[in-house]
């Protein structure tokens, strides 16, 4: 039984069966934690499984009491459920935390392209903004040139002293308007009928003091009709004189009138004519100071068209910009590719380049043809121009030509008119002369005292005092110079009536 005992621990042991003894297997990975693995998500960290340690084990099992193989399995594969039963919730855990990820990361990418499609809109924004500022800067640019030009406009200051024709022919209506007031040769002359009824008026009136307007003109037109010739002359005389007075007045306005007109129109032509020279001098330094600025382009005129190396700037510059390039990256970038480019490559870009050369070749055909005709067209209109000048000027010339035939003529007129006074009074001396006018006695009279008062005046300016003397007389004053020229007159009338006879009677003894 000893030996027995003896042997048996020996082959007992289960050296071999404990050395056979495995660690537990790693389990497989899934798709989920294979990725967490990989980096792209940062899984929570999972304790691994315990290996088991050999040399413990058989510590342990010499130090338990003998067992037999069947319980000791079951130990193990106890101990492997109680194992699996703590893993479980672990792995529950840890497949939660993988949803919750995956919906975190789906939230995200969602986000990430409603922020893409924003910033999309607002470069698109910006693209509007920036191409708005450009037209915008131009557009002030074009300003600031007109606004120069105005400003040197500005600075032109004419020396001329400009003709103010409305101001004249207001103070021209105004003057007579005055001399309609204050001198009554201005007023239209009443007829001779009228003036014997203003005579006539109160003696009417006082025989008929109850009678109206009416009434009285109807008597006054019946009396009128019954009035001799001898008692209508005064008042035709008076009728004619006043006639004779209002119209000299009237051609002597007329005459000023006019005269001022010309005058007018000359001074005009003057001052247009020494504006337009200071003006071309003004404008002619004002383009040598602005030579070095740029002629402005025809918009009508065809671009150049781009070459080659363009073109395909052109086509990469969107997909540069979108990457956030600024223009001089994105110049080093499109150089260094066409350079890097192979002839195949450039080809397309450069038979756009020749079919875009070609199509502005024929717009500047087309343009150089048009520019010949708008050139052709201005000459025209020019020539037209300058013949309608010419015309003008030869109807100005025969206008001046006629002018001083009339002078010349009057003159003659004049001269010849002068001979024959002349002549009649050499012809007959006892002829009776006309009697001066009342102005004329007047002037004879107000000239001698003028003469004491100034001495050495002019004869122009002492003419010019005596009509003003005479216009600011009033009425009763010139009623006297009137009664002296008509007493004069019936003496004339007399002599001449006396003369005729005596010349008749002469020429029948002559004739018999």
């Amino acid at each position: 039984m000893a030996e027995t005992v003896a042997v048996m621990p020996i082959d007992t042991v289960p050296t071999k069966k404990r050395s056979t003894r495995r660690a537990l297997k790693e389990k497989t990975p899934s798709t989920n934690e294979a990725n967490i693995l990989a980096g792209k998500v940062s899984p929570s960290p999972v304790p691994p499984p315990p290996a088991n340690d050999p040399e413990k084990e058989n510590h342990e099992s010499l130090s338990q009491p003998r067992t037999s193989p069947k319980k000791g399995k079951a130990r193990a594969s106890k101990k492997q459920t109680k194992q699996q039963q703590k893993q479980q919730p672990e792995q529950d855990s840890f497949e939660k935390d993988l949803l919750e990820m995956q919906e975190k990361l789906q939230k995200l990418r969602l986000e990430k392209e409603k922020t893409e499609e924003l910033l999309k809109a607002k470069d698109e924004i910006l693209k509007q903004k920036e191409e708005e500022l450009e037209t915008r800067g131009r557009q002030q640019e074009k300003l600031q040139t007109e606004l120069k030009k105005l400003q040197k406009l500005k600075e032109f200051k004419p020396t001329v002293t400009f003709p103010v024709g409305q101001s004249l022919r207001d103070s021209e209506q105004d003057k007579k308007e005055k001399k309609k007031k204050a001198c009554p040769e201005r007023k239209r002359p009443s007829a001779p009928y009228i003036l014997w009824c203003k005579d006539q008026w109160v003696e009417i009136k006082k025989e008929n003091p109850e009678a109206e307007f009416k009434d009285i003109s109807n008597i006054l037109g019946a009396k009128w009709k019954n009035v001799t010739a001898e008692e209508k002359k005064p008042y035709e005389e008076k009728y004619q004189a006043e006639k004779e007075a209002y119209l000299q007045v009237i051609a002597k306005e007329k005459r000023e009138t006019e005269a001022m007109k010309l005058l007018e129109e000359e001074h005009k032509q003057k001052t247009a004519m020494e504006l337009l020279e200071q003006y071309l001098q003004f404008k002619q330094e004002s383009e040598k100071e602005n030579k070095k600025t740029k002629k402005e382009k025809d918009p009508l005129k065809p671009k150049h068209p781009m070459s080659a190396f363009f073109v395909f700037t052109n086509e990469r510059r969107a997909a540069l910009h979108a990457e956030k390039k600024s223009v001089s990256e994105i110049a080093k970038i499109t150089g260094e590719e066409w350079k890097n480019m192979t002839e195949e490559q450039k080809g397309p870009y450069e038979e756009i380049a020749k079919k875009n050369k070609e199509k502005y070749l024929q717009e500047m055909e087309a343009y150089n043809q048009m520019k010949d005709e708008e050139t052709a067209s201005l000459r025209k209109e020019e020539e037209e121009q300058m013949k309608l000048q010419k015309q003008e000027a030869l109807q100005l010339l025969k206008k001046k030509e006629k002018t001083e035939n009339i002078i010349k003529k009057t003159k003659v007129n004049r001269q010849k008119k002068k001979q024959q006074k002349e002549e009649k009074k050499n012809s007959d001396p006892n002829k009776p002369k006309r009697p001066a006018s009342s102005f004329i006695l007047f002037s004879k009279d107000a000239r001698k005292t003028l003469l004491e008062e100034r001495q050495g005046i002019n004869n122009s300016t002492l003419n010019a005092l005596i009509s003003v003397k005479w216009k600011e007389l009033s009425e009763e004053e010139k009623k006297a110079w009137n009664d002296k020229a008509a007493e004069a007159m019936e003496a004339y009338k007399k002599e001449l009536e006396e003369y005729n006879k005596s010349v008749a009677s002469t020429l029948e003894k002559v004739d018999s």
